[in-house]
């Protein structure tokens, strides 16, 4: 007799699987454990086969029974639903999303959630232009015409990310034997896209100039929070993302050192950053607002968050610095300048700025290399800042650091 819910419902997991049959091949599969799977038993090319119609009560006992009478329809036809089914499953693993999910699951986990949000968004835009492709199939030309399709729309540099995305999860498929070559390799950017016009971060690079942003950000009569990021920007002068993520774990007072975890990082390596004593000043300032919370920087909202990415460009408006002048990743900009200025080795500056590694060739990336000097030149950095605060009149020494 067929089924029916009520006696799917009070039958009993046995010791050994029950198999209760609904009629014209289909059953439910009862396991000792207690699950209840669909199946329909079939004939096709004189061989018996089963498929796997899904589990109760997901696929109730109406769907369990239309999507049998579906598949009776293919047999009928002369279709062979179990091998379409494979076709699909092996179709769908072959293609570039799945590539690309593959990717983004081994590779995510370890990130901050606005690296994988941003990661998202690219292979999302991929994905509708070469996701349903195989990846073994996809060449230099199909790339090609996606990023030319995005810079069309306006969208040049998320046109860039996305093919440079695409590079990282063609290498991926090609280590996991999923691709045979990456086709990112064989074409330039700048051989499809116009040049690629390069906007420089707002900053101040006149010491004059950067004693008096140095006395106004004394003066900034906001949230004290804010104030110190600022004065700790100016210190140490990482990247926005970097500062307003600082959580006071990463934070060795006995070394003092900031040690900024890898997921944190633009180039994903662990950076140390030396912390001067006028550094650990502010962080004794600031360890009474937000010392019993994670982060240095938290939300205004909810101390579960960073602070804004706005708030600092949104403090220097505030204090009367106009977009052109100053922002929040300037402080990299004047930093850079100005302690070239002062004569400290460029290799030593572009490791404190935790830049990416132009020698292709040079040694692995270490993140303590030139540790010594970096110290020595925070600490430097650190007491020119406070002559430039006192408005005294400084010529940089030339160093031989």
């Amino acid at each position: 007799m067929p089924l029916t819910d009520t006696q799917i419902r009070k039958t009993k997991p046995g010791d050994k699987p029950v198999k209760m049959t609904d009629g014209n091949g289909l059953y439910l599969l009862l396991s000792p454990a207690g699950g209840k799977l669909w199946r329909l038993d079939y004939r096709f090319g004189g061989k018996r086969k089963t498929l796997a119609l899904g589990a109760y009560p997901s696929v109730p006992l109406a769907k369990a029974r239309a999507d049998a009478g579906k598949a009776r329809e293919k047999i009928a036809a002369g279709d062979d639903p179990g091998a379409e089914r494979k076709r699909m499953k092996v179709a769908l693993a072959d293609t570039f999303k799945a590539a690309g999910e593959a990717w983004y699951k081994t590779n995510a986990e370890s990130r901050e959630p606005a690296t994988r949000g941003k990661w998202r968004y690219f292979l999302d835009i991929a994905y509708a232009e070469i996701g349903a492709q195989p990846v073994r199939a996809i060449a230099a030309a199909d790339l090609v015409r996606m990023v030319r399709k995005i810079n069309d729309k306006g969208l040049a540099e998320t046109a860039r990310r996305t093919f440079a995305m695409c590079g990282r999860v063609f290498r991926y498929a090609v280590a996991h034997g999923l691709a045979d070559r990456d086709p990112s390799r064989d074409v330039s950017l700048r051989d499809v896209l116009p040049a690629q016009v390069v906007e420089h971060h707002a900053s101040l690079t006149d010491p004059a100039a950067v004693g008096g942003l140095l006395r106004a950000i004394d003066g900034y009569e906001g949230s004290a929070v804010t104030r110190h990021a600022l004065r700790l920007a100016a210190l140490v002068f990482v990247r926005p993302g970097e500062l307003r993520h600082a959580e006071w774990s990463e934070f060795d007072t006995d070394r003092a050192e900031w040690r900024i975890p890898a997921a944190k990082m633009k180039m994903g390596e662990k950076h140390v950053v030396p912390l001067s004593a006028q550094a650990m000043a502010v962080l004794d300032d600031l360890r009474p607002l937000t010392g019993d919370g994670s982060y240095l920087f938290p939300s205004e909202r909810t101390r579960d968050r960073p602070m804004s990415e706005n708030t600092v460009n949104a403090a220097l408006r505030r204090l009367g610095y106009t977009t052109d002048e100053m922002c929040g990743h300037g402080f990299r900009s004047t930093a850079s300048t100005l302690l070239h200025e002062m004569g400290y080795q460029h290799a030593v500056i572009e490791r404190q700025l935790a830049h990416a590694e132009r020698n292709k060739v040079a040694a692995a990336y270490n993140f303590a290399e030139y540790l010594p000097e970096r110290r020595k030149m925070m600490s430097e950095w650190a007491d020119y800042l406070d002559q430039l605060r006192a408005g005294a009149k400084v010529i940089p020494i030339k160093t031989a650091a």
